[in-house]
């Protein structure tokens, strides 16, 4: 039988009887177990994953592995490269959260159209480059910067698409209740810019060692 990984943790604890704990060196994977011959895109384990998912974030915070990675005996081969580094990960950030703020881009360059391009490599260029010139509204961007962001123990500002950008940040838990007052707020400085508030989320953009 097969295991799908939902997340990295430090403690055991954080992880059973909700899922099944794999040891990796010094932390642990949750996992899901599945039949080899079920399909990973069948409907009622997606619902499964994400309802787990949820359960295993409000116990403690994990890292985000990415769906579709499945183990057997190979966890170790398969995740052990990066233990070392998620494990300083989840030291720092034990008390932290992802939540995500998504807007919708105030001006953008139209999507490239791949039949207009002779090589991949210049479509690629020319969608990255779409995808890097959307921007958003300034005042709403100075709103988040006023009163969002202090909340925040790290940020980033994402290009997400051609018509889109999101701002990622790292909270500590105690904020939640005050970050999503700060989503209200924005809402009324900024009626006419649609956006998106949502989470807590498990690390993803911040699981790395370096916030910066």
């Amino acid at each position: 039988m097969k295991r799908v990984v939902i997340g990295a943790h430090l403690r055991r604890e954080d992880i059973e009887p909700l899922a099944e704990a794999i040891p990796v060196r010094d932390l642990f994977l949750s996992g899901i177990g599945v039949n080899d011959d079920q399909p990973l895109g069948d409907r009622e384990l997606l619902l499964r994953v994400a309802q787990t998912r949820a359960r295993l974030l409000d116990r403690a915070t994990f890292i985000a592995i990415r769906y579709g990675l499945a183990v057997t005996n190979d966890a170790e081969s398969k995740c052990g490269e990066h233990a070392a580094r998620w494990h300083a990960v989840l030291e720092a950030n034990r008390d932290n959260v992802e939540m995500t703020l998504k807007v919708a881009a105030a001006t953008s360059v139209a999507r490239p159209n791949r039949k207009d391009f002779t090589s991949g490599t210049a479509y690629l260029k020319a969608l990255h480059d779409a995808t890097r010139a959307a921007t958003i509204d300034p005042a709403f961007r100075d709103e988040v910067d006023r009163t969002l962001v202090p909340l925040t123990v790290a940020h980033r500002w994402i290009p997400r698409d051609n018509a889109s950008l999101e701002c990622a940040a790292l909270v500590a838990r105690a904020k939640l209740d005050e970050i999503a007052s700060v989503g209200e707020a924005i809402k009324r400085a900024c009626p006419n810019v649609p956006f998106l508030l949502s989470g807590p989320w498990p690390l993803e953009v911040f699981a790395d060692a370096d916030h910066e």
